[in-house]
C-alpha cells in the first residue's frame, strides 16, 4: 500500500533526524500521528517539518512523532520544546504553516499565539 510505505519513509526520516541530533539537541518538534491526525493531514505536516529542517540545515533539533493527543478537533497538532522552556502545543498546523512556525518559534524563540492550543499539564 502506498500510504503505509509513505508512513514508513516519514518514520525513517524522523528517526534519522533523531539520530543526527542525538543528545546535543536543544529543541524537539513532535507531530501527532494518531489516526485522527493522519486523517487531518499530519503526514504532510511531518513531511513539511522534515523538509524545512533540512532546507535550513538546522542540526540541533529532534523531530519525533506521537499518537493521538486527545484533541482531535485541533489536528494536525505539533508541539515545540526549546531547551528548558515550556512545551508549546499548536493546533491545525498544516504544511503551509510550518515555515512560519520554524522561523518564528524554533529559530526566533517567539511562540505563535494564534495557533496555540491550551492543554492540561
Amino acid at each position: 500500500m502506498k500510504s503505509l510505505e509513505e508512513l514508513r519513509k516519514i518514520k525513517e526520516r524522523a528517526l534519522e533526524r533523531r539520530k543526527l541530533a542525538g543528545e546535543g539537541a536543544k529543541s524537539r518538534i513532535t507531530v501527532a500521528m494518531g489516526t485522527c491526525g493522519i486523517a487531518a493531514g499530519a503526514r504532510d505536516t511531518m513531511k513539511a517539518v522534515l523538509n524545512e529542517i533540512e532546507k535550513r540545515q538546522i542540526a540541533d533539533v529532534v523531530v519525533t512523532q506521537t499518537g493521538c493527543m486527545g484533541l482531535c478537533e485541533y489536528e494536525p497538532m505539533v508541539t515545540i520544546k526549546i531547551g528548558e522552556a515550556d512545551e508549546v502545543t499548536y493546533g491545525k498546523i498544516d504544511a503551509a504553516r510550518i515555515p512560519t512556525l520554524i522561523e518564528k518559534h524554533l529559530l526566533g524563540g517567539e511562540p505563535v499565539a494564534e495557533w496555540q492550543v491550551q492543554t492540561a499539564k
